[in-house]
């Protein structure tokens, strides 16, 4: 089985695009800033069956075709490792940056790559 490590790359906030159309709400409570549902660095495991416990379903569905795509042996000639990608969220306040690779299956016989690419 093909497993996947999903990595926080960086969690961003367009600030301005927040305090012209953020709500009065969002501008004055708790999420006001990078998302808070990840942290920058964290690291998710993947099997193939159901998202990662604790994923921002947003997220997931807007990354899910890179998912797919590395996870099928796809990969962009543009970065530095094969069967990698760079996706992000789409959320225009606080988009997050995520790293998809393929890692090695400890049954064996699957792909892996480093995990040290920053």
């Amino acid at each position: 089985m093909t497993r996947l490590r999903i990595t926080v790359l960086e969690r961003t906030f367009n600030r301005e695009i927040a305090e012209s159309y953020g709500s009065d709400a969002f501008k004055t409570g708790d999420s006001f800033g990078p998302c808070p549902r990840f942290e920058d660095g964290q690291g998710f495991l993947w099997d193939g069956a159901a998202p990662p416990p604790g994923f921002c379903p947003r997220a997931w569905a807007d990354i899910h075709g890179e998912i797919r795509m590395v996870q099928s042996g796809g990969a962009h000639d543009f970065l530095k490792r094969p069967h990698a990608a760079i996706s992000c969220c789409t959320d225009g306040i606080r988009p997050v940056v995520f790293r998809i690779e393929r890692v090695r299956d400890p049954m064996g016989g699957g792909v892996h790559t480093s995990s040290a690419v920053p």
